[in-house]
């Protein structure tokens, strides 16, 4: 980590959550879950703080600040990385975007001030990713009368819903019966509450704790009125997975670096990193890498300087050019370890398997590369 890219009180919250992860990703991943050591641990280190803004007692990390920082985690640990990774995106795109009402906003800040772990559920069994349209099965019936009213109660379930048993708070999407779409600030430690164990044995994440979350008329006392699309959520919840993944591949690329390094063949008498082969494959992937990590830091950038709609078809490209090349970096790194990639003395098997959780968060790459080309046919200017 560069320091300079970060205030002094950002890139102690960052250190101190990258070592957090460090020391319980391997029990997450035995365990299949995020153990309460490890809640306990991402909540301690202060991170929920840092793309809160400084007025509401956080840290104010912009947009590009935000993808260093998923840089640095995802390269401890993809799955662990994950639950700070919705926390921030959820917190920095609620209040750039004013996507919430004052008093959910309120709700918001005082959770990070505290270190308590948020998310927002969305995705269901039936409706696969939101991102792709749909009415939610999960409903909100108020207990009085008409939107506005004081209290709602939520039913139905959510999947995918990362850190379920670290999180503290989750911002529910679910459609109330008239057919429209709200978002429900719900204790997940309250009444009408249970987590489902149903992420195990998963390909990818599979420390991330990604259950589901199964709603009985759970209590809202707060609520988000429906509202269109918004560029803030966007903005950061692709620069989240996006820098997390490509963190997923920097870890491959220091993993082969330093097996390279260390294995020395009778038959070569030398470290296989004098192998021009075994050179020409880390040059490739660590290029591809640079190139993808360049990318995403400018369309940031950009995004830090408009802050509008224009910069999103840049994000979603380079979000989909960062999960490609996590995805090949650890397909190349496998290749070239060869038999030793097999074995349990290198992660490099595990950061295959969790690199390709990158490809199936939005934007997927048709949609990506779709709007970037057609926000070029309309003339954009991208710098």
């Amino acid at each position: 980590m560069v320091e300079s890219d970060f205030t002094p009180g950002q890139a102690e919250v960052v250190d101190r959550a990258a070592s957090a992860i460090r020391e319980h990703a391997s029990a997450c991943e035995a365990a299949q879950d995020v153990t309460p050591a490890a809640a306990r641990a991402l909540s301690d280190s202060g991170y929920t703080r840092l793309t809160l803004p400084e007025e509401a007692g956080g840290l104010g990390a912009t947009l590009t600040q935000f993808a260093r920082a998923q840089l640095e985690l995802g390269r401890a640990d993809a799955s662990l990385a994950l639950v700070l990774a919705m926390h921030g995106h959820v917190t920095g795109s609620a209040f750039q975007g004013r996507s919430l009402p004052p008093a959910l906003l309120d709700a918001v800040a005082g959770a990070g001030v505290r270190g308590e772990l948020l998310n927002a559920l969305a995705s269901e069994p039936e409706l696969g990713s939101p991102s792709r349209g749909g009415l939610p099965r999960t409903v909100a019936v108020p207990d009085g009368s008409g939107f506005e009213s004081a209290t709602w109660l939520v039913t139905g379930r959510k999947t995918w819903s990362t850190g379920a048993r670290a999180l503290r708070w989750a911002l529910v999407s679910a459609a109330t019966p008239d057919g429209r779409v709200g978002r429900y600030w719900i204790d997940l430690r309250g009444e009408g509450v249970r987590i489902e164990p149903t992420w195990v044995d998963a390909l990818s994440l599979r420390g991330s704790g990604s259950h589901d979350v199964v709603f009985d008329h759970a209590p809202a006392a707060l609520q988000a009125p429906p509202a269109g699309a918004r560029p803030a959520g966007s903005a950061w919840f692709w620069t989240a997975v996006a820098a997390t993944y490509l963190g997923v591949g920097v870890a491959a690329q220091d993993a082969l670096t330093a097996y390279a390094q260390a294995r020395v063949p009778t038959a070569l008498g030398a470290p296989i990193a004098t192998l021009p082969r075994v050179q020409e494959n880390v040059g490739r992937l660590a290029a591809d890498l640079l190139a993808a990590r360049t990318l995403l830091l400018h369309a940031t950038a950009t995004w830090d300087a408009v802050t509008d709609a224009a910069a999103i078809p840049l994000i979603g490209a380079a979000k989909a050019v960062a999960t490609n090349a996590a995805v090949n970096a650890t397909d190349l790194a496998v290749r070239t370890a060869g038999g030793g990639a097999l074995t349990g003395a290198l992660p490099l098997g595990k950061l295959l398997r969790d690199a390709r959780a990158g490809l199936t968060h939005p934007p997927g790459e048709d949609a990506a590369f779709t709007a970037f080309g057609a926000a070029h046919f309309r003339g954009m200017d991208v710098p």
